[in-house]
């Protein structure tokens, strides 16, 4: 059974599969709108950053060193 959702711009059913391009949007337009709406910041992330934790620079090493690994394209060749 393949999942309908409803496009996050005009509520158009969208079926979620491999063969839709824009999902979870029915189409390039929405897509774009929502990405226009997120540019000037007419939408936000409203969970605030958590500043209790204390990083030490081994903590930030080691996710420096995730981050390279799972982005191949930000590693400089050898």
């Amino acid at each position: 059974m393949t999942l309908k959702v409803p496009c996050p711009q005009c509520q158009t059913t969208v079926l979620w599969k491999e063969t839709s391009e824009f999902r979870p949007f029915c189409s390039k337009r929405c897509q774009l709108i929502d990405l226009g709406e997120w540019a000037e910041e007419n939408h936000k992330i409203s969970q605030k950053i958590q500043t209790d934790t204390v990083l030490s620079e081994e903590m930030l090493d080691a996710m420096e060193d995730e981050f390279l690994l799972s982005n191949k394209f930000f590693v400089e060749p050898e």
